[in-house]
C-alpha cells in the first residue's frame, strides 16, 4: 500500500476512534449516573428546550466571531488581500472537522493555512495568521488561569482532581513559556530542534534526508518568528484588535453550559462554569486522545458534578459535548466535503505542495 493510500485509512481510524471514545465515555457516564432521581426530576421539572436551541445559537456566533478574529488578523498581513467575514467563517467552520479528531485541534491549522493561501494570501501570511491566533489563545488563557483557580479552587476536594488540574497547568505553562522562548531565540531553537529531529529518527520508520528535515525546521521556525515580529510590530493595532475579540470570542463560548444548565431548570452558575471552562480548555489542549475524546467528558463530568450533582450530570455532559463537539463535527465535515470533495483525504502536504 502506497503512502497516498495510507492517508485517508489513516484519517478514517481517527474519525472512528475520536467518535468511538466520545460516544462511549458519554455511555459509561449516563450507565453510572443515571438513576431513579434522574427520572424523578426529569419528569417533574419543566425542561426548557428553548435554551438549548440558544445554546446551539451562541455556539454558531461563536465560530462567526472565529471566524471575525480569522479576517482580523489575514487582511492585516496583507493590503492587497480582504478576506470577508462569511470566507472567514466558512474557513473556520471547514477546519472544525480535522481540528476536532487530533490532539490538542492541531489538525485544523492546515486546514486553515491552506484555504488562506487559496483565497489570496502567501503561506508565509496564512501561517503567520494561524500562529497568531494560537498566540491569543495562549496570552488569554494564561491570565484567566488565577481567576480559575481563585473561583473554583474551594471545589476542588478530591485528590486525584487537584493533582490532574495541577498537572494540566504546569504543562500548559511550560508551553507557553517554550512558545516565547522560541520567539525570543530562533536560532537555539532550531539547534534544538535538529538535534531532537536527529535522536527521534532512530525509532522512525519514515527516512528522510537530514537536508529535508533541516530545510523543514529552518523553514518552520523563521515563519513563526517573523510572523510574530510582524503582529508585535507593524500589525500591532490588528494584533490588539483580534486580542479584543478572542476574550469575547472565548466568554462567548463558555456561555453555552450555563444555557445548558438553564434548559434543565437549574443554576446556571455563570461564574464558576467559567471557571471551569478554562480549566477544562487547559486539559483538552494538552496533546491526548484524537480531539481530546473521552478525555473532555470525562473532564467535564468530574468538574461539574460538584456543582450539579451526579443525577444529572450524564444528561450534561450528553448535551455539552453534542453541541461543542458533535456539531462542530458534523458542520466541519459537512464544510470540508463542499470544499475538497473529501472528508478523509486532507493533510499537511496539501499545504506543502502549494509552496
Amino acid at each position: 500500500m502506497d503512502k497516498e493510500e495510507k492517508k485517508p485509512k489513516t484519517m478514517k481510524l481517527s474519525i472512528i476512534l475520536s467518535l468511538i471514545l466520545s460516544i462511549s465515555i458519554i455511555v459509561l457516564i449516563l450507565y453510572f449516573t443515571i438513576d431513579a432521581k434522574t427520572f424523578e426530576y426529569l419528569s417533574t421539572h419543566q425542561i426548557r428546550y428553548e435554551f438549548f436551541f440558544a445554546a446551539m445559537g451562541i455556539n454558531v456566533i461563536y465560530w462567526t466571531l472565529w471566524g471575525a478574529r480569522l479576517k482580523i488578523l489575514s487582511n492585516a498581513i496583507d493590503k492587497n488581500v480582504n478576506i470577508s467575514l462569511w470566507e472567514s467563517t466558512k474557513i473556520v467552520i471547514a477546519n472544525l472537522f480535522l481540528a476536532n479528531i487530533t490532539p490538542s485541534m492541531a489538525g485544523g491549522e492546515p486546514v486553515r493555512i491552506y484555504l488562506l493561501n487559496k483565497d489570496g494570501l502567501s503561506i508565509g501570511g496564512a501561517t503567520a495568521s494561524v500562529l497568531g491566533e494560537r498566540l491569543l489563545d495562549a496570552i488569554f488563557l494564561l491570565l484567566c488561569v488565577p481567576f480559575a483557580l481563585f473561583v473554583f479552587g474551594k471545589y476542588i476536594d478530591t485528590g486525584p482532581l487537584r493533582i490532574g488540574l495541577t498537572i494540566a497547568i504546569v504543562l500548559f505553562i511550560l508551553a507557553v513559556v517554550a512558545f516565547v522562548y522560541t520567539l525570543k531565540n530562533p536560532k537555539k531553537t532550531k539547534s534544538f530542534l535538529i538535534f531532537l529531529s536527529n535522536k527521534l529518527s532512530r525509532f522512525s520508520r519514515k527516512k528522510d534526508s537530514e537536508n529535508t528535515i533541516i530545510d523543514r525546521i529552518n523553514s518552520e521556525v523563521d515563519n513563526f518568528h517573523d510572523s510574530m515580529v510582524f503582529f508585535l510590530s507593524d500589525g500591532r493595532k490588528a494584533f490588539i484588535k483580534a486580542g479584543i475579540l478572542t476574550a469575547v470570542f472565548w466568554i462567548t463560548g463558555w456561555m453555552i453550559p450555563p444555557l445548558i444548565l438553564m434548559g434543565l431548570g437549574l443554576e446556571p452558575f455563570i461564574i464558576e462554569s467559567c471557571a471551569i471552562q478554562v480549566l477544562l480548555i487547559i486539559i483538552v489542549m494538552m496533546p491526548t486522545t484524537p480531539g481530546s475524546a473521552g478525555v473532555t467528558e470525562g473532564s467535564t463530568a468530574a468538574l461539574y458534578s460538584v456543582l450539579i450533582g451526579s443525577s444529572l450530570i450524564g444528561v450534561f455532559v450528553l448535551l455539552f459535548r453534542f453541541i461543542t463537539y458533535h456539531m462542530g463535527l458534523i458542520a466541519g465535515a459537512i464544510f470540508q466535503y463542499r470544499i475538497f470533495k473529501s472528508v478523509a483525504s486532507f493533510s499537511l502536504d496539501t499545504v506543502k505542495k502549494q509552496k
